[in-house]
């Protein structure tokens, strides 16, 4: 029989035991070991708008935030589709669905790209497909490490360091196109180096790799065997004149792990659909095969709604709305590059795609700011511009600048970033 003295008895003691017994529970290693970096130096910073100007920001990646570049028809109409017929509603391979990988498969088969449907495992992002990419690939248990371009976007730098594995730099040259310094990058392997992390279109430096210096990373590669983790998000997002080319296409022998997915060139970051392509000439992947799909099983896969949809966005979507994309991101590089080289104090350096573009502080002219962060919170505050410094990037003394947004914002924004180094330039 319920006795609800007993009870209130038991409460009691429960109660006296809290006051005398303390508890400690701690986070795991892993948790303790992630730590967003760019989250960490934006956090700290004092960043208050200058209240009489309406803010502008170039310092998100998301190219839909102010409206101007929106997905195509076709790819809305798309996922309309996939949600009307109801087929996409539960579970599908932890993998992927076989007509979504093949449609990836042939979306990616050009210019001497041949990839099979079996080579894709999709993921729920290109960051997901990142973190299964290092993470078979490197163990912090072997005190592996990874080799990590600088500039360049520090989430390698988490997903690496989450797992107890080193994230190692290797430099770009800025006065080279941000080409790879391949002394460096050689001068940084090891017995313990498990992969190279190769970006390319790059963010945050708006670079786009010939294929010949593509080759000459490769070699490397492939003479101190060593896979490559190829980010490739920005595949084909290139201004006129420029090309993209695959990793996948150079047949260089190296076993290669690369990550895409719809967010960038698709704008539609937040849908979550990325990809995993294993290119191996020679089979040195098969066991990493298994464990990748050991890996996609933690979460039973990507968004099955999108997986529906895919085969037609891959197929559907017009050249038109790829050229569209990349005409205005160009147009707004060049804005931007005109406007910035009248600043005092400021190099720009022109992108060949992407959607960034570099902006070096001559931080001699301006002793009055110790760094980048210190010009950029300042930035802010007078003006109510914020562009991400360049210690977000590992690189000191830069801005990033994000040209995703309308041009007339562009013009405004470029016109207060140069009032404000004309303001506190010195001689």
């Amino acid at each position: 029989m319920y006795d609800r003295k007993l009870e209130q008895r038991a409460s009691v003691s429960i109660i006296e035991d809290l006051k005398t017994v303390s508890w400690k529970v701690e986070p795991s290693t892993a948790a303790k070991n992630t730590r967003n970096f760019i989250r960490e130096i934006v956090d700290n910073l004092d960043l208050k708008p200058n209240p009489d100007k309406s803010v502008i920001a170039l310092s998100i990646g998301d190219p839909t935030i102010y409206g101007n570049l929106k997905a195509a028809a076709e790819t809305i109409e798309a996922v309309r589709a996939s949600l009307e017929q109801g087929l996409f509603n539960g579970y599908l391979p932890s993998t992927g669905h076989q007509d979504a990988k093949q449609a990836v498969a042939e979306y990616l088969s050009h210019n001497g790209s041949e990839i099979n449907a079996n080579d894709v495992i999709l993921c729920s992002g290109c960051s997901s497909s990142l973190e299964h990419c290092i993470t078979v690939l490197a163990d912090g248990a072997k005190n592996h490490n990874i080799l990590i371009p600088r500039p360049g976007f520090p989430i390698y730098r988490t997903l690496a360091e989450h797992i107890g594995v080193e994230a190692r730099y290797y430099n770009l040259i800025p006065e080279n196109n941000w080409e790879v310094d391949l002394h460096h990058l050689e001068s940084q392997i090891d017995g313990n180096t498990a992969a190279i992390v190769l970006n390319n279109p790059s963010n945050p430096c708006g670079s786009n790799f010939s294929e010949e210096h593509l080759r000459n990373v490769l070699e490397i590669a492939y003479n101190n065997r060593i896979p490559v983790i190829a980010d490739e998000i920005y595949e084909n997002i290139v201004f006129p004149g420029e090309k993209f080319v695959s990793t996948a296409s150079l047949n260089s022998g190296v076993p290669i792990l690369i990550c895409g997915g719809l967010a960038k060139r698709f704008l539609v970051p937040g849908w979550r659909l990325g990809w995993i392509v294993v290119h191996d000439e020679f089979g040195v992947f098969d066991e990493v095969r298994k464990s990748l799909n050991a890996l996609s099983q933690r979460t039973i896969g990507s968004n099955t709604l999108i997986q529906g949809a895919l085969p037609a966005i891959l197929k559907n979507t017009p050249k038109s709305f790829y050229e569209f994309l990349n005409n205005t991101l160009a147009r707004n590089a060049q804005v931007a590059f005109e406007k910035i080289q009248n600043a005092k104090g400021l190099t720009p350096f022109m992108p060949q795609g992407t959607m960034y573009m570099l902006v070096e502080i001559r931080m001699e002219k301006f002793p009055m700011f110790e760094n980048g962060l210190a010009f950029a919170q300042k930035m802010m505050e007078e003006e109510s511009v914020f562009c991400l410094p360049g210690e977000c990037f590992a690189i000191s003394g830069f801005l990033r600048i994000v040209i995703t947004v309308p041009e007339d914002v562009i013009n405004e924004a470029c016109l207060r970033i140069s009032e404000f180094c004309n303001r506190y330039y010195t001689m």
